[in-house]
């Protein structure tokens, strides 16, 4: 029996605070890491000088600074961050780009052949690239097959990151989580080995098979219709109301004014979207040109403010519908777009104004969805939240420019004439012989991926400026934070004493009850905290609970890896639920309702897949 020491009281302390700051976020998940692994550095040095002082009794026994370090140099999180550059790499060859100019071919009107296309596509791509990334890619081609299908793009995104999860069990490359459940598994106290590239393919493809069917038929019927078909994004954001023109009298006090001195400055809750004048059109930078009579503006404010502008600034109204024909005109390289913010975006917490959003971008936003609600009001002074999705108006190289950063998805194909097509073949060859020298025992996958990131610069499939905008960083400071976490609740005996009270439950429950058991509460945790501190904080107990009652440990670490990898019931469970979360004006319960039926199901399927698989005995 482990005797419950001070030391596995403050381990689990720092777990229950750490799980609330993740589910919270008060401050971003990566920051809440790296304040989980000064903690524990700190610890031992803090505890001894509170000893010496006569606070405490004894001094606590932490974790060393190498150990706290050793995140930043794990093999999962220089993995990790490798795939991110091999994953930019074959999108810079607009691989996918091509793909789904196919898919749209091939899909039509038909939303069933559009589900299927979009299930089937990012399901395998999602094996051999890191799923976030094939989402994050593939998220525009989805959305632009729902627009010209007339079909909502609510039926097609949840689907889209559902079915990315699903095709990441299938290899040991597929999401971050299997790399960090290998790395993990291969300490000496554990398995002592790590997983192999294919080891778990066979499971992943029954789940990833048995998910299909289920979002092609009972998650088809479930998944709700919350954006109605529109062919206009105006029509989308119902902008009716908040769109309009307004033209300049002679008599207006504007007149001679710059627009910066004159319309921007006004505290007024509205927005300039272009310029019309003598049927020339200007959109931003506005500021610096001169009101003149007969200046015609697009607005975006409402009724009552349109009201109170008329009378105070001497313009008139133009009766005129702006729709999406008005604001995008291809002679002058303008558009709207959707653009989704990022998970770990720098303007998650930021203001539009804070960030100088309009005149950093020459782009103008119209209005915000955040899940299902719409926002239109006084959108300068709303703080960002990742998932936000924003209908920009921009000139075409704006929307490139926002395009290419990594803090924004833009929810809509862009063309980018510095695809290099001509680099595909190398791009693939590259992947493949990533995928196979790690599979053949030739290299650790960790060498191999560096390797494959490393070739992508040396063949042009990527620039060497492209290589750092590449790299989730958030997502690696996160692992590198919480690997520590891992050690201290082996090394203080956490982990053994939570492995004995699940080993009590195996005197009631069989064993194949014990390792559903394991998928459950993964899985749950997994869907309010990170997929990754799931794995970190489940794998340590999964193995002491296996090698208490007896069974095969790698039975019980694959059941906690593939629930860790798949969170299907909160948008704030995976980052690709998170990216579809706007676009799709989803509600959370949205997620519940399609996800825990699928869940339950991938329960039994998974437990039954390993029973047969790995023989826990």
């Amino acid at each position: 029996m482990v005797a419950l020491t001070p030391e596995i009281l403050v381990v689990f302390a720092i777990v229950v605070a750490t799980l609330v700051l993740f589910a919270t976020e008060p401050v971003p998940v990566d920051i809440v890491a790296i304040g989980v692994m000064v903690t524990l550095m700190l610890l031992g040095p803090v505890s001894e000088l509170l000893a010496a002082l006569g606070i405490v009794a004894a001094p606590l026994a932490g974790i060393s600074a190498d150990q706290g370090i050793s995140g930043f140099a794990s093999a999962a999180t220089i993995t990790v961050l490798a795939m991110f550059v091999l994953s930019a790499g074959v999108r810079n060859t607009g691989l996918v780009q091509l793909l789904g100019a196919a898919v749209s071919r091939y899909t039509g009107e038909s939303e069933p052949r559009q589900l299927l296309a979009t299930v089937g596509a990012v399901g395998p791509v999602s094996g051999f690239i890191n799923n976030t990334a094939a989402v994050a890619v593939l998220l525009p081609m989805v959305t632009d097959i729902a627009h010209e299908g007339r079909t909502s793009p609510s039926k097609l995104l949840m689907p889209l990151s559902f079915a990315s999860m699903l095709g990441g069990t299938l290899t040991l490359v597929g999401t971050s989580t299997n790399i960090l459940a290998s790395e993990i598994a291969a300490r000496p106290e554990f398995l002592g080995r790590p997983f192999g590239m294919f080891e778990f393919t066979a499971l992943g493809a029954l789940v990833t098979v048995v998910g299909t069917a289920y979002l092609l038929t009972v998650g088809r019927w479930l998944t709700p219709e919350r954006i109605p078909p529109a062919a206009e994004l105006t029509e989308e954001f119902d902008m009716a109301g908040y769109l309009t023109e307004v033209a300049v009298r002679a008599d207006s006090p504007l007149v001679g004014q710059t627009v910066r001195a004159g319309l921007e400055a006004t505290p007024l809750d509205v927005d300039l979207l272009q310029l019309v004048r003598d049927d020339e059109v200007f959109i931003e930078p506005l500021g610096p040109k001169v009101i003149r009579e007969g200046d015609i503006f697009a607005v975006r404010t409402d009724r009552d403010t349109l009201v109170e502008l008329l009378d105070v600034e001497g313009l008139e109204l133009v009766p005129t519908t702006v729709d999406d024909d008005e604001l995008e005109r291809p002679e002058e390289r303008v558009n709207l777009v959707e653009v989704v913010v990022a998970p770990g975006s720098e303007l998650v917490g930021e203001t539009l104004a804070s960030t100088a959003f309009r005149q950093r971008y020459d782009a103008t936003v119209l209005a915000l969805r955040r899940g299902s609600r719409l926002l239109r009001d006084r959108l300068d002074h709303t703080r960002l939240r990742p998932g936000d999705t924003m209908l920009v108006q921009a000139t075409a190289d704006s929307i490139e420019r926002l395009d290419a950063d990594p803090t924004f998805i833009v929810a809509g194909e862009v063309e980018h004439p510095a695809y290099r097509h001509e680099r595909i073949p190398v791009a693939v060859a590259i992947v493949a012989g990533v995928v196979l020298a790690a599979a053949l025992g030739f290299v650790p996958i960790v060498v191999s991926a560096l390797a494959g990131a490393l070739a992508m610069v040396l063949t042009g499939c990527l620039r060497p400026t492209q290589v750092y905008d590449a790299v989730q960083w958030d997502v690696i400071f996160l692992l590198a934070g919480v690997i520590p976490l891992g050690i201290a609740l082996e090394e203080s005996g956490a982990a053994a004493l939570l492995a004995e009270f699940v080993v009590e439950a195996g005197t009631v429950l069989p064993l194949w009850g014990v390792l559903g058991l394991f998928y459950v509460v993964t899985a749950l945790l997994t869907n309010v905290v990170s997929n990754n501190a799931s794995v970190v904080l489940m794998i340590p107990v999964a193995f002491e609970a296996a090698v208490e009652l007896g069974a095969d440990p790698l039975a019980f670490l694959f059941a906690v890896t593939f629930a860790a990898s798949t969170a299907f019931m909160t948008p704030v469970g995976y980052q690709t639920n998170l990216f579809v979360y706007g676009p799709g004006g989803y509600r959370f319960t949205d997620y519940v309702r399609v996800g825990a039926p699928l869940q339950a199901l991938l329960t039994l399927v998974t437990t039954a897949g390993i029973l047969f698989l790995w023989p826990p005995v």
